[in-house]
């Protein structure tokens, strides 16, 4: 198993990043973290009013700032909103700095697990399959391209990916 002192959780919204991290950090004994949890934190609001007073683009130059300081930490498994790719320096930082993986979910688990969360601001207007279609069409090529290993979690418990991960990081697989 490579050393595993950072360990950068990549995918689509409803992909699983936080829930799986939370496990995945057990699993390897290190703290766990969230990009947007730590924004949230920082400015004392949560992500859907950032977007309404801000736009995207300020979401986006909060969470770079974040991403630059947090990728800088050790013994941490990161979750990372799902367009922190969007960004080339996020992608350099991530990419340059600890072991990304992707968490790929098709389309359909991302509909089916995100359908009535109001919490996702990309989601609240129009076609939210369609919306779905098209940032995986734009950012699955950039998860791809930073990822040191890519793994499906449309068919288990965030519990079981997981643990499949860590054997998987092992050669256990």
């Amino acid at each position: 198993m490579p050393p595993l002192h950072r360990v950068f959780l990549v995918g689509p919204m409803g992909a699983g990043k936080t829930t799986i991290g939370k496990y995945l950090a057990q699993h390897l004994k290190l703290r766990f973290a969230d990009t947007d949890t730590e924004i949230e934190e920082r400015t004392g609001a949560d992500i859907p009013w950032i977007f309404d007073v801000e736009g995207e683009s300020g979401f986006r130059d909060r969470e770079q700032q974040v991403v630059e300081e947090m990728t800088l930490w050790d013994g941490v498994v990161l979750a990372t909103g799902g367009g922190v790719v969007l960004r080339p320096e996020n992608r350099r930082a991530l990419a340059g700095r600890g072991f990304v993986v992707y968490l790929y979910a098709t389309v359909d688990e991302q509909v089916r697990r995100t359908r009535r969360d109001k919490r996702r601001p990309l989601l609240q207007s129009g076609d939210q399959e369609q919306t779905l279609r098209t940032l995986m069409a734009e950012r699955d090529p950039l998860y791809r391209e930073i990822a040191d290993h890519i793994i499906e979690t449309d068919t288990c418990s965030p519990k079981t990916v997981a643990q499949r991960l860590v054997r998987e990081l092992q050669g256990d697989a």
